[in-house]
C-alpha cells in the first residue's frame, strides 16, 4: 500500500521545522550576546546601575621665574542633592539653609525637583562642607572641588587673567595656556537600584582625577612690584587716566613685568569700583571688558618721538645718513603745502645727525625720512616686522594701523618719520627697539617659559621664533651709543641713574582728535647701554599739567631701572639665554 502524508502530518512537520529554525536563531543570538557582546552589555548594565559624580582635577599653577605661585588652588566642595535618595526633606532644607546661608525657599525648589542631581552651592570652604558631611543626610552629596586663588590679588592681573566657575580660563595666560593648565576630571561611581536609589553598603568605584600642568613664566614678582609702584606713583602725581609699563629682556623676549594701572582684583574679577557700578547689563559688560583689557597689548597709540629710534636706525643702516651729517632747524619744515613745526618753535639751528636725535628735532627727522624715501621706509617697516603682530603669548594683540604704501605722499612720509599719523601697540614698539639694541635679532616677546608635569616633575621648555640680521651689529652698536648720548647730553637726562650708562628716547604724542589737549607722555630706556640686560617702556595717558615725556616719563624710567638693575645683576639667569 503506497504511503501518503496526510495534511495534518504535513502541518505538524512544518510547525516542527519552524520551531527548530527559531530555536536555532535564538541559540545563535544568545551565543552572540553572551560571548561576543558581553563586554558591551556589561558596561550598559553598569551604567544603568551606577550614578556618576564628577571630581574635578586641580588646575595647574602659574608661577613666576623664581617659582613663586601667581595662580594656585584652594580645596573647596560642591554641595548637591539627589531627589530620589532624600528621606527627610524638611530636615535637609532646614540644615542646608542654616549652614550654607541660603534662603530655605531656594533650597526647597532644588530638593523637590525630580532630577538625577541638583547643585545647591559650589566653592564651599572645607570647614563648612565638613559640617554638612558630618550630618550624614541621605540624598546630600559633598564632592571635592578646587577654587582658583591669586595670592597677589591685583598684581599682573591683566596678564595672568582668571577662570570662570567651571575653572576654565577666561582671559590672559589662563586662557592662552588653558589646554595645559586644565586638569582631567575623575569620577565617583555609586551603585543604585532600578529607582535610582543608592544601595547601602555597596562600595563606590572611584576614578581619580589628573592634575593640570604647571606653567612657569618669565614674570619676576619683585620687578612687577617695582613697576606697579612706579606706575601708581606717577598716576597719582599726574592724575593720569592710566599708566602702562613694560619691562623685558631685549635679547630673548622674556617679559619680566607688564603693568596696566588701574589693575583689578583677580579674586573678585567681576567687582567694579564704586564710580563704575551699574545695573545695566550691557553697560556692565562693557565696563568689565574695559577693566580686564591689557592696554600694553590690545591698544594702539601714536608712538611719537620714541619711533625716531626706528627712523634713525633705518637711515643709518641704509647708508643715507652719517653721524657727522649736518642739518638746519629753523623751528619748522615746509613739506608740500604744509608748515610742520618742531617742538622748539625758535629752532635748533645747525645740528649734526646725533644732535638731531638728542634734541628729538622734527625737521631733522623729516629730512631723514625724505632721504630714505617711501620705498625704503616700507622696506624697513617690513624688516622690523612693524606691520606684523609680535606673536606674544597672550590673546588680543592689536595690529599696527599704517598707511598703505601707495597712499604715502610727502606729508605722510614726513609725519611717519617722527612717529605720527599711524598707530601701533606698546609691545610692538618695544620689541622693534629690542632688535635695534641687541645686535639685530627680532625676538618674540613672551611670558611662558616652560610647562611642568605635576606628577613626573618633568619640565618642557617653550620655544619661540627669532629673526636674525634685521640690521648689522655695527648699526646696532652705533645706535646704542647714540641713544646713550640722549641721556648723557640730550633730552633724556632725567632717565639717568648713578652707576650705569643708560640709553633712552622720550616721546610726547597728541591724542586724536588733534587740539583736544590730551597727550601720552612716554619714555623708552635700556641699561647697561653697551650690553643691555633690561629694556623698559612707560606710557602716561592723559597726564594733567606738564605732559612732556622727557619731563614726567623719563624720571619713571630712572627710578625703575635704579630699582631693577642691582636686583638683576645679582641673578645669573638674567643674561642672554637664547631662544
Amino acid at each position: 500500500m503506497k504511503y501518503c502524508k496526510t495534511p495534518q502530518k504535513q502541518r505538524l512537520l512544518f510547525v516542527f521545522a519552524v520551531i527548530c529554525f527559531c530555536s536555532f536563531l535564538l541559540i545563535g543570538r544568545l551565543v552572540y550576546l553572551m560571548i561576543y557582546r558581553a563586554d558591551y552589555y556589561g558596561k550598559k548594565a553598569k551604567a544603568v546601575q551606577q550614578r556618576e559624580r564628577s571630581i574635578k582635577g586641580s588646575r595647574g599653577r602659574i608661577l613666576d621665574r623664581n617659582g613663586i605661585v601667581l595662580a594656585g588652588n584652594k580645596s573647596v566642595s560642591t554641595i548637591s542633592v539627589i531627589h530620589n535618595q532624600i528621606k527627610q526633606p524638611e530636615k535637609v532644607i532646614k540644615k542646608l539653609s542654616e549652614i550654607l546661608d541660603i534662603d530655605e525657599s531656594e533650597i526647597r525648589k532644588k530638593v523637590e525637583k525630580v532630577s538625577s542631581r541638583e547643585k545647591i552651592k559650589s566653592n564651599v570652604d572645607k570647614e563648612i562642607s565638613d559640617r554638612v558631611r558630618n550630618l550624614e543626610l541621605d540624598g546630600v552629596m559633598v564632592d571635592e572641588d578646587y577654587k582658583r586663588t591669586y595670592p597677589f590679588n591685583n598684581i599682573a592681573s591683566k596678564v595672568i587673567g582668571f577662570t570662570g566657575a567651571d575653572n576654565q580660563g577666561i582671559v590672559g595666560l589662563e586662557v592662552k595656556y588653558d589646554d595645559y593648565l586644565k586638569g582631567e576630571a575623575g569620577y565617583i561611581l555609586t551603585t543604585t537600584n532600578a529607582r535610582g536609589i543608592e544601595i547601602d553598603k555597596r562600595a563606590e568605584e572611584r576614578i581619580e582625577p589628573k592634575a593640570g600642568k604647571d606653567l612657569y613664566t618669565s614674570i619676576d614678582i619683585n620687578i612687577q612690584k617695582f613697576a606697579m609702584q612706579a606706575a601708581l606713583n606717577v598716576m597719582e602725581a599726574k592724575d593720569a587716566k592710566n599708566v602702562k609699563i613694560l619691562v623685558m629682556n631685549p635679547n630673548n623676549g622674556e617679559i619680566y613685568s607688564m603693568v596696566n594701572v588701574p589693575e583689578f582684583n583677580l579674586n573678585e574679577p567681576y567687582k567694579l569700583s564704586g564710580k563704575n557700578k551699574t545695573k545695566n547689563i550691557k553697560e556692565l559688560n562693557k565696563k568689565l571688558n574695559e577693566m580686564w583689557r591689557n592696554g600694553c597689548i590690545c591698544d594702539t597709540y601714536e608712538p611719537g618721538s620714541v619711533f625716531k629710534v626706528f627712523t634713525a636706525t633705518a637711515a643709518y643702516e641704509q647708508g643715507v645718513v652719517k653721524l657727522t651729517d649736518t642739518f638746519n632747524c629753523p623751528g619748522y619744515k615746509l613739506v608740500a603745502d604744509r608748515r610742520i613745526r618742531c617742538h622748539k618753535t625758535t629752532g635748533h639751528g645747525t645740528e649734526t645727525f646725533v644732535q638731531g636725535v638728542q634734541n628729538s628735532c622734527n625737521p631733522v627727522f623729516m629730512e631723514i625720512g625724505q632721504r630714505l624715501g617711501v620705498s625704503n621706509m616700507f622696506k624697513y617697516l617690513k624688516k622690523f616686522c612693524i606691520l606684523d603682530k609680535t606673536g606674544i603669548d597672550v590673546p588680543g594683540e592689536a595690529g599696527t594701523i599704517m598707511h598703505k604704501q601707495k597712499n604715502v605722499g610727502e606729508v605722510e612720509l614726513a609725519t611717519m618719520s617722527f612717529g605720527q599719523s599711524f598707530q601701533l601697540s606698546p609691545i610692538r614698539i618695544l620689541t622693534t627697539i629690542s632688535a635695534v639694541i641687541n645686535g639685530g635679532t627680532m625676538i618674540t616677546p613672551h611670558f611662558g617659559v616652560s610647562i611642568s608635569d605635576t606628577e613626573t616633575q618633568r619640565k618642557t621648555n617653550i620655544r619661540y621664533t627669532s629673526k636674525k640680521n634685521v640690521i648689522s651689529k655695527e648699526t646696532s652698536d652705533v645706535m646704542k651709543n647714540v641713544l646713550e648720548t640722549v641721556v648723557s647730553e640730550g633730552g633724556g637726562k632725567k632717565a639717568a641713574i648713578e652707576g650705569y650708562k643708560v640709553g633712552a628716547k622720550t616721546g610726547t604724542s597728541e591724542k586724536l582728535p588733534r587740539r583736544s589737549g590730551k597727550y601720552i607722555a612716554s619714555c623708552m630706556g635700556f641699561a647697561p647701554a653697551q650690553n643691555p640686560k633690561v629694556i623698559a617702556l612707560v606710557l602716561i595717558d592723559e597726564p594733567s599739567g606738564i605732559y612732556y615725556g622727557g619731563t614726567i616719563a623719563a624720571p619713571v624710567i630712572s627710578k625703575l631701572l635704579d630699582d631693577i638693575l642691582p636686583y638683576v645683576d645679582g641673578k645669573e639667569d638674567y643674561g642672554y639665554s637664547g631662544n
